[in-house]
């Protein structure tokens, strides 16, 4: 998420710190042999359940409408894994960021796609930092790309902890009243690493959502 494309001031300084804001943060080493951080060996109950939306139905997986503005580009360079409930938490960690940016563009944090698509620790996050757009002013613009994905379970199978880069260098904020895009210099303030831990919906056929996140930001390892 392009938190370089806002102004330095001491106003919009203090909206750019919450985009940091995260249930996790700095570099967290880990192997396949450890306990997946924040992953609990059950799954959430989550505060709202998916809704259905008036959307094409290529818009809607798991029901629910994820589109976004068509300049609004969300990349995911991702392979997809053998293993197939990793690779439904992949494709829910994607759909998850596309909820953040849908609320973003939609101007609220109750769209269906938030509430279907996070739960817990990982609901706070989406809302805010969809607020922090919203009371700043802003909308997004340009390619947001996800690269360098790896997913690794729990020995019970109820969660995926989905780890992958973010490369916000051609993705920026937006005034909604003026419509100027908030450009800035390539930096590593661009790169970020999210772990992001997705957990089954209970009653949900292949729903993931994601519970927690954690971030590491100026991710030299992304560049």
């Amino acid at each position: 998420m392009q938190r370089r494309s806002l102004p330095v001031t001491a106003a919009l300084a203090t909206a750019a710190a919450l985009l940091l804001t995260a249930c996790g943060s700095g570099d967290e080493k880990s192997s396949d042999n450890d306990k997946i951080a924040g992953a609990d060996q059950g799954t959430e109950t989550p505060s709202k359940s998916p809704e259905p939306s008036g959307a094409p139905a290529e818009t809607k997986p798991d029901g629910v409408d994820v589109s976004l503005p068509k300049d609004m580009n969300l990349v995911f360079d991702w392979e997809k894994p053998k293993d197939e409930n990793e690779a439904a938490a992949m494709e829910d960690a994607a759909n998850f960021f596309r909820a953040i940016y849908r609320g973003v563009d939609k101007r609220t944090t109750e769209d269906a796609a938030i509430a279907a698509y996070a739960t817990g620790e990982g609901l706070n996050y989406a809302r805010t930092q969809v607020d922090a757009w919203i009371e700043g002013g802003w909308t997004a613009t340009g390619t947001l790309r996800h690269y360098d994905v790896t997913t690794r379970s729990t020995e019970n199978g109820k969660a995926v902890e989905v780890a992958f880069c973010a490369d916000s260098g051609k993705f920026y904020g937006k005034e909604i009243k003026t419509e100027k895009v908030l450009k800035t210099q390539p930096s590593i303030e661009d790169f970020d690493h999210y772990k992001i831990i997705m957990v089954k919906y209970s009653t949900g056929e292949n729903l993931w959502q994601a519970s927690k996140v954690f971030v590491e930001t100026k991710a030299v390892k992304c560049q």
